[in-house]
């Protein structure tokens, strides 16, 4: 591999290309009904595949997860007016639930159609538990799992796991970006709640982004820091639900709720993103992994089919619309800042916050599913 691939700035390079590209590509109608976050997921994909990106953790990607996908959350809640809460309701957390539900329900059918074999190492337990729970908030709840039962140390069947993983999540997003506009004329979009404090169309000023620079970075640091202070006294507190409050306090300010300018720069940080989403879709390391990622590719595919099944089911008894379905779905598939980022690219700006909320309420409940799975199957 040539040495630059690893470069930082050649990495930055290629990626914010990726996002313009993403853009620009939109001017051509046949792209046009995929959105920008969608063909930046592609675009990731196939750069990253042909060798021109690194397609494995790598401490850009690093870094991008840790501040970038942050920053970019903490820029678009700067919109949020709790007092417009009460438009939401209740749908998007049953919803959510259903889809946990699906999730769990998913993975005992899974089991049942796929029995443990040597392939497995001895993980075919801990595995099941590692899949309900990531697919049910996110990452940090597969690896909870697989650190307990060291499924770490088992090399083939971790990594083989991370690989369907991540190409995985990376189609889920472009089924829950796709399908909401294939049916949303079979079931009609719920209006959407009209601001009571717009801003003002304005263009941004030097000042203007300066300020949301400076408090974007802030808000970073002390959420950071925050975390950390917590940690040290045996109390866990995500850094995500830190800065998820800063913003939502700030939020609630004339002066910053009408900074002109945040959902731009938000929406930026997002593709970027996204972007890098793409690039961990490796299908190199499926091929290398061969049976084994068939077969754990197999167990995923009947989890999403339940859960897809129990969505749908859903939508017929909850009032939602399918942004919403889409939006709860993602929630449980990729976690919070996947989640966020569908919103934001439905452009339904009042939903950022409660799949926010949801995608934190993956992430606690997923840890103890993932287990309870792991100790029953």
């Amino acid at each position: 591999m040539p040495a630059f691939l690893n470069s930082p700035v050649y990495i930055l390079t290629v990626l914010t290309g990726i996002v313009f590209l993403s853009e620009w590509i939109l001017k051509y109608k046949l792209f046009r009904r995929f959105g920008a976050a969608l063909m930046a997921i592609i675009f990731g994909a196939i750069v990253a595949n042909v060798g021109l990106l690194p397609a494995s953790s790598n401490p850009v990607y690093d870094n991008i997860f840790d501040y970038i996908a942050p920053a970019a959350l903490f820029l678009l809640l700067l919109d949020v007016n709790l007092t417009e809460l009460k438009n939401v309701g209740w749908p998007m957390l049953v919803l959510f639930l259903v889809g946990s539900a699906g999730t769990a329900a998913g993975v005992v059918v899974a089991v049942s159609i796929i029995p443990d074999s040597g392939i497995f190492e001895g993980a075919y337990a801990p595995l099941a538990g590692m899949l309900a729970g990531t697919y049910t908030g996110g990452s940090i709840n597969f690896n909870a799992v697989a650190l307990h039962y060291d499924v770490v140390e088992k090399g083939l069947v971790y990594t083989s796991a991370i690989a369907v993983d991540n190409i995985a999540t990376a189609v889920w997003m472009f089924v829950t970006i796709t399908i909401p506009g294939i049916l949303q004329g079979k079931k009609h979009l719920r209006k959407k709640p009209v601001s009571t404090s717009e801003k003002p169309a304005k263009p941004i000023s030097l000042k203007d982004l300066s300020l949301l620079i400076f408090i974007t970075i802030a808000a970073l640091w002390i959420s950071v820091e925050l975390a950390g202070f917590f940690s040290r006294f045996g109390v866990e507190v995500p850094m995500i639900i830190i800065i998820t409050t800063i913003a939502l306090v700030l939020a609630q300010f004339r002066m910053i709720h009408q900074l002109p300018g945040n959902q731009k720069f938000g929406s930026w940080l997002v593709f970027l993103f996204l972007a890098v989403i793409g690039a961990f879709c490796d299908l190199g390391a499926f091929s290398r992994a061969g049976t084994l990622a068939m077969v754990i590719l197999g167990f995923v595919l009947i989890i999403f089919t339940v859960h897809a099944l129990f969505m749908w089911a859903a939508s017929k008894a909850i009032p939602s619309d399918w942004d919403e379905i889409a939006i709860a779905s993602q929630a449980n598939i990729g976690g919070s800042t996947t989640a966020m980022a569908l919103a934001q690219n439905f452009e339904r700006h009042e939903l950022v916050l409660p799949a926010i909320i949801i995608g934190t309420l993956g992430n606690a409940l997923g840890t103890y599913i993932g287990f309870l799975v792991a100790a029953f199957v």
